[in-house]
């Protein structure tokens, strides 16, 4: 991989040298601000860079917004970026994550550490390229399938861009692990399930069900509001979030909201026929006292549990179907 380094700290810069010339294969390109970041980025053909790695506090523009800027360009809309920093209050880390990190690594670090963040981004690297591939070869066999959305796979959690508190699933798996390293207090874990997904899935083209993925997603955040909380799509059309500040959501109130919304927002297919999708909302699962090792459990609790709800759901539609026949 060719990776940027951004760091004012010349030490830090000449350590990430060594280690990278040492320890890994990839190559190492270096800027000591945020504006010679973007200069060197401009320099370069767009999409050179397979990962960067930025600090937090510099001079001038600071390595959150850089994360921001670097998430604006076409090329770098989801490329992996680690922040490698001395700042480890939540608050960095809450507005780190939500500006586009995918990972968050506090100074001082063992090198050891950092290798094994670089192999999840070399793995994820991989698998991206993996995946382009794929769909290079199924758009060479059919030529009319839609270009500029990738087929999707049901189970499998998808990137979605410009919505709020909306991150990457590697992104949010990071920062529920870097969470338990640091205080889960408050912290309270659920999700939103999506019904009939699965006949979704089947019926639309990449790009419908893409866009139905995003307009869900934009329905719950605009419902949760401007409170403080981190969203992500898990797949099988779930979306699981993680709150703070003690809030306790009302589950089934929130699921109602969602709903009433979808219900008041037109949504289409390309044959231009009214699509009226709807969720169920899971239990709401508190963090707290959770462990590093625990914690996702908690997470794949909420998951499952909006999955349960809406299977719930599905027997209740055919219990009332089948009394209605026998009435």
């Amino acid at each position: 991989m060719k990776i940027l380094a951004v760091d004012d700290d010349p030490i830090i810069l000449e350590l990430l040298a060594h280690f990278i010339e040492t320890m890994t294969e990839h190559k190492l390109v270096m800027a000591s601000c945020a504006d010679d970041a973007i200069e060197t980025i401009k320099t370069n053909a767009p999409g050179s860079f397979d990962c960067f790695l930025l600090d937090i506090q510099m001079p001038g523009t600071d390595g959150i917004a850089l994360a921001g800027q670097i998430r604006t360009m076409d090329a770098y809309v989801d490329t992996p970026i680690l922040m490698l920093t001395a700042m480890s209050e939540k608050d960095y880390i809450d507005a780190a994550f939500a500006a586009g990190a995918t990972d968050y690594v506090t100074k001082p670090f063992e090198m050891f550490e950092l290798k094994a963040r670089l192999a999840l981004v070399e793995r994820a690297f991989a698998a991206r390229e993996a995946r382009t591939t794929k769909i290079f070869a199924a758009q060479k066999l059919n030529p009319s399938q839609e270009t500029g959305t990738a087929p999707i796979d049901l189970f499998d959690p998808v990137a979605l861009y410009e919505i709020d508190n909306l991150i990457d699933f590697m992104a949010f798996e990071n920062y529920i692990r870097q969470l338990s390293r640091n205080d889960l207090f408050g912290s309270t874990a659920f999700a939103f399930t999506i019904r009939d997904i699965a006949q979704y899935h089947a019926t639309m083209s990449p790009f419908e069900f893409y866009s139905l993925l995003t307009d869900v997603a934009e329905v719950i955040s605009d419902t949760l509001g401007d409170g403080q909380f981190l969203m992500s799509y898990a797949g099988n059309g779930t979306f699981i979030c993680i709150t703070e500040s003690g809030w306790q959501p009302d589950m089934k109130a929130l699921g109602l909201s969602v709903n009433l919304t979808l219900a008041k927002t037109e949504l289409f297919d390309n044959q231009g026929q009214q699509i009226e999708p709807r969720v169920c909302a899971g239990e709401a699962i508190r963090l707290m006292w959770k462990t590093s090792a625990t914690v996702m459990d908690a997470i794949s609790a909420a998951h499952a549990s909006a999955e349960e709800s809406v299977a719930a759901h599905e027997d209740a539609q055919k219990n009332a179907w089948q009394i209605g026949l026998t009435g």
